[in-house]
């Protein structure tokens, strides 16, 4: 199993490296109980990871005042066996879980369909300070993960965050609507023009940070915008 902390250079090795080379190094196992498995979710744990399965779909079809994204797709419940699985990809330097993540999401049969009507992927950004001290944008390993496996146009510096900002998960619902605000920009509104664009997060709690991302990128006039995340609060 792949448990480092220096991710950035695991990827440049493999592109200098064999992929069969570094499968014999570095067996992709399943993410939860660590054994060898090349789907990076063993049967068994994807049974218990289905138990707790919502796959719930939120329309915004009646064009909710202060609301720019048009649907909510999301995995779970953020609770239990999920908030512990999170919670070590996001802070614990578990980067391998994104594999994991993204082939549940992938699998399972009614968000995959959601997924398929999108044309361009676009990761919620993080700021360069949260990336250095991190090691890598969580959200935009699943949504690399995800463009590659359905063929989706990604574009990861098409919005950027501009402000290193007090973590959302340490603030009330106030104090994150007004923490976010000012924090992004679009730097090519042509890119995403006409566009059907999914914007990937890994938890929704009030849904501040996806919705004022999809208030920026409403200036770059695409045609629709669904989020999707690992997670609902």
């Amino acid at each position: 199993m792949i448990k480092t902390t220096n991710f950035d250079k695991i990827m440049r090795q493999s592109k200098t490296v064999p992929t069969v080379s570094l499968n014999l190094i570095y067996p992709q196992t399943c993410g939860i109980c660590g054994k060898i498995n090349p789907k990076s979710l063993c049967n068994k744990c994807k049974i218990e990871l289905t138990k707790h399965t919502e796959a719930e779909i939120l329309d915004n079809k009646e064009e909710v005042e202060g609301k720019y994204f048009n649907e909510l797709i999301y995995a779970f419940k953020y609770d239990g066996i999920i908030r512990k699985l999170i919670i070590d990809y996001k802070f614990n330097d578990k980067s391998y879980l994104y594999k994991t993540l993204s082939s549940f999401l992938l699998n399972n049969e009614k968000i995959f369909e959601k997924i398929q009507k999108y044309d361009t992927i676009i990761p919620v950004p993080i700021s360069k300070k949260r990336k250095k001290d991190r090691g890598y944008n969580q959200s935009l390993l699943i949504a690399k993960e995800i463009a590659l496996k359905t063929e989706k146009n990604i574009l990861n510096n098409c919005l950027i965050k501009t402000k290193n900002i007090i973590e959302q998960s340490k603030l009330n619902k106030e104090e994150r609507l007004k923490n976010i605000q000012g924090v992004y920009e679009l730097k090519s509104s042509k890119m995403i023009e006409n566009k059907k664009i999914l914007l990937i997060d890994d938890i929704y709690t009030t849904g501040s940070t996806v919705n004022e991302c999809s208030k920026i990128l409403r200036q770059g006039n695409p045609s629709e915008i669904g989020v999707l995340v690992l997670a609902k609060d």
